[in-house]
């Protein structure tokens, strides 16, 4: 175990747990709403500090991050629990097993190791996904440190449910992260992911300005976040915090506790494509259909392609270094040239 951060003890040995923004008020012999940081004798301790259930080389891509190093691989990591309990989760057997059997799984693994093992893969970055990272901050922070004097960047892939308290301490060694904007409706939130929408819109609005490079994904849901009115609200906040944010929509497929929807229409992608486009994001994307056109990079400028890709493999066609060879215009990103 671990004490953890970003806690205050209350009366009655009562501890206030602010890493994420559930704000859990947990009771001594119990644990917050992740399901992996319990009150014993009225201090707080992460349970999964270097608990690993999943190390994975992964490509970039399969964050998914476009504009961050294409091309490169990603040392994945991740412990068990989560702070969502989505109705839809693709990885509900390690992310809600704490909440639900009580249990506590993986195998012990020293910040140093993960580090080392990256750097010997060959990965330019650690990730840390799969589950939520916020709840193992503890352990990010520690293993990107390491990392960062290895020249090794690190990304989060996360539901963007974290405290201001908490993104200090891990944005000085964060380079990039990939965000779940599930929904533009706090209804969403509450009824499909047990959270709420405006806490997530303030840590996009937080890693901007701290300078992380920024893509955010939303997992279209037939009939519950599609509608088109909500599609332009949400690319319109986007557009406000930046147009070069590059917006991933992604097909869903009946899963977990969500099984009474059909997979979303490849139509629908398409053309909540054209609507982030059309509000003026210069990047968008669509995914889980692979071959699709709207798989690949285009200039933002004249359309020339840029970048093509199948799945997550990638191919450079049209940039010389970071620049559009037909027209010279500049293809936003982090290490588009390397």
């Amino acid at each position: 175990m671990h004490e953890a951060a970003c806690y205050e003890k209350l009366e009655e040995g009562k501890v206030h747990c602010f890493l994420c923004s559930q704000h859990c008020r947990i009771k001594p012999g119990k644990r917050g709403k992740c399901g992996v940081r319990e009150n014993r004798d009225g201090s707080l301790w992460s349970l999964v500090y270097g608990r690993l259930i999943a190390q994975h080389i992964d490509p970039i891509e399969k964050k998914p991050l476009y504009h961050f190093f294409p091309g490169s691989r990603s040392y994945s990591i991740a412990t068990a629990g989560c702070n969502f309990s989505c109705l839809f989760c693709q990885n509900a057997d390690i992310s809600q097993g704490p909440r639900e059997h009580k249990s506590i799984f993986g195998h012990p693994t020293d910040p140093e190791v993960v580090v080392t093992e990256a750097r010997q893969s060959g990965c330019k970055s650690i990730s840390y996904t799969y589950t939520e990272p916020t709840i193992f901050l503890e352990y990010a922070l520690d293993v990107s440190r390491l990392a960062a004097e290895q020249d090794i960047k690190n990304v989060f892939v996360s539901n963007g449910f974290m405290t201001e308290q908490s993104l200090q301490l891990i944005a000085p060694y964060l380079d990039a992260a990939n965000v779940d904007l599930k929904s533009f409706t706090d209804d969403f939130y509450k009824k499909q992911c047990g959270a709420r929408l405006d806490p997530v819109l303030q840590t996009l609005e937080r890693m901007k300005r701290a300078g992380v490079w920024l893509e955010v994904t939303t997992l279209l849901i037939p009939g519950l976040n599609d509608d088109e009115s909500e599609l332009r609200r949400l690319t319109r906040f986007l557009v406000e915090l930046d147009a070069e944010i590059p917006w991933h929509v992604s097909r869903f497929h009946p899963t977990y506790r969500l099984t009474d929807r059909p997979s979303t229409p490849v139509g629908t992608l398409h053309r909540a494509r054209e609507i982030g486009l059309e509000a003026g994001l210069r990047y968008v994307y669509t995914g889980n259909i692979p071959g699709d056109d709207g798989e690949n990079t285009f200039c933002h400028a004249c359309g020339s392609l840029l970048i093509r890709r199948m799945g997550f493999s990638m191919k450079k066609e049209g940039l010389d270094q970071t620049k559009c060879k037909q027209c010279g215009a500049t293809l936003a990103g982090v290490g588009i040239e390397a």
